[in-house]
């Protein structure tokens, strides 16, 4: 019992001085507000917002009157999730619209573009938060590795068969839900979809940088439409994205600690994706990334135009919007 407590006690003092190490100056966020009929009338397309950042995010819509399609793959998750956001939000709500939306399945993200065009007559705002984090080795319906699969290319392809409505509908803006684990990776063009080698962490980095390169290219195409991209880096939160990866059953109450002294709540790691959406201080605002309602200053290899307009165009191909 003696060496389990000490394993338990070397990787739980672990965990919390890596948490300091990676983040040493993340606080509570401060939450926004704004008037209650901030975004009536206007209609919010949210992937992922079944739980986690989406979650929150979702309720913070409705509450300022928003009409919210909930874009999710798990159908019976996002009525559940609509259920408490509805019962939290109170009086004077926006809508809430459910869409079955599988960021793993071009076919899926065709499907559901389909129905918003033909169903919706605008669209203000697009937020491409779902994601997936360091899972084993798998490839989506179309035979791409995952991460870049969901991350990246099914929130390439929605947002372009989006973006005539998006257009339309100006001012519009778009949000990409990127993280800082992008410092950690490149984009690895000799072998993007990770064949011949796979590391989980680095292909999550990748999918990150891939958000970050989408959104500087985006808004060079965009520019004069009236439409605007940015993209964030929400910080380290307590959602269930981090459910692969495996934590040795000692340290995971030590863990559950750290995440309570050093992580933000879903309702925190929302504020920054809910000020894009929302604030008039980013109106116009166009190729930036922001970090606690801030813009952020980029690493070199997340601004590289060349490297995006590559990216771009094989991620066009492998989507099949060019040959």
């Amino acid at each position: 019992m003696s060496t389990a407590v000490l394993i338990a006690a070397v990787v739980g003092g672990g965990v919390l001085f890596l948490m300091r190490r990676l983040y040493p100056g993340q606080k509570a966020a401060k939450l926004l507000r704004y008037p209650a009929d901030t975004m009536r009338g206007k209609t919010v397309i949210v992937t992922g917002a079944n739980s986690g950042i989406g979650k929150a995010l979702a309720g913070e819509l409705l509450k300022l009157q928003a009409r919210v399609i909930m874009a999710c793959r798990d159908q019976r998750s996002a009525e559940e999730a609509a259920q408490e956001i509805k019962k939290r939000a109170g009086p004077g709500q926006g809508e809430l619209v459910l869409k079955h939306l599988d960021l793993a399945s071009l076919g899926s993200v065709r499907r559901f573009c389909e129905e918003i065009r033909a169903e919706e007559s605008k669209i203000d705002v697009l937020i491409n938060n779902a994601g997936v984090y360091q899972c084993p080795y798998m490839k989506t319906e179309d035979g791409f590795e995952m991460q870049l699969g969901v991350n990246h290319l099914g929130h390439f392809l929605l947002t372009h068969l989006l973006l005539d409505l998006l257009k339309s509908s100006a001012p519009s803006r778009i949000v990409v839900v990127s993280s800082k684990l992008y410092k950690y990776g490149r984009i690895n063009f000799d072998d993007l979809n990770s064949e011949s080698n796979y590391n989980k962490a680095f292909c999550y980095s990748q999918s990150k940088l891939a958000n970050l390169l989408f959104t500087l290219e985006l808004a060079r195409q965009l520019e004069g439409t009236g439409v605007t991209v940015n993209a964030l880096t929400p910080g380290i939160v307590r959602t269930r994205l981090g459910r692969h990866v495996q934590i040795p059953l000692l340290a995971k109450p030590l863990l559950y600690l750290a995440s309570l002294i050093f992580f933000k709540s879903p309702l925190e790691g929302a504020q920054t994706p809910l000020y894009l959406a929302c604030s008039p201080e980013v109106e116009g605002v166009s190729g930036k990334c922001f970090a606690n309602c801030e813009e952020e200053e980029l690493m070199a290899k997340a601004t590289d135009e060349q490297a995006a307009k590559k990216l771009w165009d094989i991620s066009s191909r492998m989507v099949g919007l060019t040959n």
